[in-house]
């Protein structure tokens, strides 16, 4: 996934990716959830990313906006119980699974994790 700085260059980075419904518009959408400050600052200033995704000798680049969603992100058609919903259907989505969802929600709260929509402009590829 790869994100503008403030001086122009690309800030990379790898993150699991899935697929899935927008909660407000019920719209496909590319998601992963993130925390940190680098990656989210870039995004809140300069929303267009590009993430790249690759099987065997194929590979497809999707760009687009991104929509932030989390506790430093709210958004007015997402409460506390769909960002918690949201966290864990994009993990899933992405390919992961959990043993424990309260100890996973516990601590997606804790670090203050964001989910990441991205509404696809262009799709390119092999």
């Amino acid at each position: 996934m790869a994100t503008l700085r403030a001086d122009a260059t690309i800030q990379s980075s790898l993150v699991n990716t899935g697929i899935v419904d927008h909660p407000a518009t019920g719209g496909p959408v590319l998601a992963f959830v993130t925390y940190g400050r680098v990656k989210l600052a870039n995004l809140r200033v300069r929303p267009q990313v590009t993430t790249t995704f690759r099987t065997g000798w194929r590979w497809a680049a999707v760009e687009g906006r991104a929509e932030l969603a989390g506790p430093d992100d709210p958004r007015s058609w997402l409460d506390a119980e769909g960002l918690r919903l949201l966290l864990r259907g994009i993990f899933t989505a992405a390919g992961g699974s959990h043993d424990d969802w309260a100890e996973y929600d516990r601590v997606m709260a804790e670090q203050r994790r964001t989910a990441v929509l991205i509404t696809p402009d262009r799709i390119y590829g092999s």
